[in-house]
């Protein structure tokens, strides 16, 4: 599927390919697939009773509150699930990524300081739809002969959607088509692109301090950092996901605050910016009158998707995994992964990049000469750090994006896992895995621009099978919520709702008489 040339080298094949492919990926990144990622976010949250407002306590409480008052929360496990912690940060290793200071730069940086408005709604809703996969993935889950947890949007389109009537065929072909396009994508933008970012930043690194490092050097560290973790499986993922992501968002956390502190003056101008850009009606970039909010709207859905990959049908892939009885209690990890990724490490970089000076926060526009300087949008968080910390910013933000890349690339390895194994069987993980590892490789020393267009659109065709697997399995959310709710707000001494299938639902619920309300 990848198809890898240096720019240098134009052909006319690659050229017909690349017309394909932003056809294509005109199309799944369009109005039509944005407005029904939005649309599937609002009956989510509408069929749920608005449970990320309604019930925010409870979802803290039993999420990120959790960690310190519940062993069973962190708790590693002796078989061969992970604990519920533990899949939160491997899929937050997929998804805080790049996305998170690029993404959300060339955001601003095209949409105006609007976007991060229509970013916020975009997770808002996005909460309730990773909710859902999530309580769907549970649900719909079984266990191999290992006794290893399997679960994702191929096995709810192929169960779920395929025990309708009518819907044996078409559920089978969406799983299919589902765990293609998510097994491609792993190679593109879950590897090659995230080790070529890396590569590019640790080079730029050593330049700004005097060393010139080769990229096979580098390409062999990342080859043999990657390795190291991925060809342990998922335990030994989870065991380092856990440790990497919660120090790397600390660590940017307080970096980005030090900025903006420093810059709190401009705090309110930057929200009536943001409030404001929002609902524009300015023309830009030669756009008729309107132009503003539509273009707001579009790079504040897209990136925010891109981010946080709510209705991808990505991270339910690793959520499954996890060893938790209960699918709302795990579809509430699906809301906070979404809380974490946009709304406070997006919402960081916003505010750090619209503090820099490098946008007009009254017109909304970026300063064409500054990013002339330095190199377009995507060093918007790097110039806006080292207008306080000197070099020693850039080679922070360097860092970061290394990080971030780095545990992308380990989350993202089990989601191709996951895929490989429900196409060709458990025979297949281990070739897997070997071409992920040698693929690092190719990333470091490799231009992959095609790569990284063409992975982007097989990650946005993963949305579209996933989607229609929500929205028909949405009676489904609807009960479990239902069930949930009667049982822990209003006391009902009710059957709990575990799975679909019925030797599972016994085990779970025997499992959770014994736990008590550890589920």
């Amino acid at each position: 599927m990848l198809i890898l040339l240096t720019e240098t080298n134009p052909n006319p094949v690659i050229d017909a390919i690349t017309r394909v492919n932003d056809a294509i990926n005109g199309a799944v990144w369009g109005w039509p697939a944005l407005i029904l990622l939005g649309i599937t976010g609002v009956i989510m949250t509408i069929l749920t009773g608005f449970f990320q407002v309604g019930h925010l306590r409870h979802w803290w409480k039993n999420t990120i509150g959790a960690i310190f008052l519940d062993k069973h929360v962190t708790g590693h496990t002796k078989d061969r699930s992970i604990s519920q912690f533990q899949s939160l940060c491997t899929a937050l290793a997929a998804t805080v990524g790049t996305g998170n200071i690029v993404g959300v730069a060339g955001a601003i940086a095209t949409g105006g300081p609007g976007a991060v408005f229509w970013m916020w709604v975009i997770a808002f809703f996005g909460m309730m739809t990773n909710y859902s996969e999530n309580v769907l993935g549970i649900l719909y889950r079984k266990k191999d002969e290992k006794g290893e947890w399997h679960g994702g949007a191929m096995y709810y389109l192929r169960d779920g959607v395929g025990a309708m009537k009518y819907g044996k065929v078409i559920g089978a072909i969406l799983a299919v088509l589902f765990s293609v396009f998510c097994l491609l994508a792993s190679f593109g933008i879950g590897n090659m692109s995230q080790v070529n970012s890396m590569t590019s930043n640790i080079v730029a690194a050593g330049k700004s301090v005097g060393l010139g490092i080769p990229t096979w050097a580098i390409g062999i560290f990342l080859f043999a950092a990657v390795a190291a973790v991925i060809l342990g499986g998922l335990k030994r993922i989870a065991s380092i996901t856990e440790k990497l992501v919660p120090f790397m968002v600390i660590v940017y956390f307080v970096g980005a605050l030090i900025i903006i502190f420093m810059h709190v003056s401009q705090i309110p101008a930057i929200f009536a910016s943001i409030f404001k850009c929002a609902f524009s009606v300015k023309a830009v970039a030669g756009g008729g009158v309107g132009a503003g909010i539509a273009m707001a709207m579009k790079m504040g859905f897209k990136r925010g998707v891109f981010s946080n990959e709510a209705g991808l049908g990505s991270s339910v892939m690793v959520h499954s995994s996890s060893n938790v009885k209960e699918p709302v209690r795990q579809g509430m990890w699906g809301i906070f992964e979404v809380f974490a990724d946009t709304i406070i490490v997006c919402t960081l970089t916003a505010l750090t990049i619209l503090g820099s000076g490098a946008i007009n926060l009254e017109t909304g526009v970026a300063d064409e000469a500054i990013l002339e300087k330095i190199g377009g949008s995507s060093a918007l968080m790097s110039y806006a750090f080292s207008n306080v910390f000197g070099p020693a910013g850039a080679i922070f933000i360097a860092l970061a994006i290394l990080l971030f890349a780095y545990s992308t690339v380990l989350g993202w390895s089990h989601y191709g896992t996951t895929a490989v194994q429900y196409l060709f069987g458990n025979k297949a993980v281990w070739p897997y895995r070997i071409i992920f590892v040698v693929i690092v490789f190719l990333g470091s020393v490799m231009e992959a621009k095609l790569a990284w267009d063409i992975s982007d659109t097989f990650n946005g065709l993963m949305m579209l099978p996933n989607l229609v697997g929500v929205l028909v399995l949405s009676p489904m959310v609807m009960k479990a919520t239902k069930n949930y709710t009667a049982r822990h707000f209003h006391g009902k001494d009710i059957k709990p709702m575990l799975s679909v299938f019925e030797d599972i639902q016994e085990m779970q619920e025997k499992d959770l008489k014994e736990k008590g309300d550890e589920g």
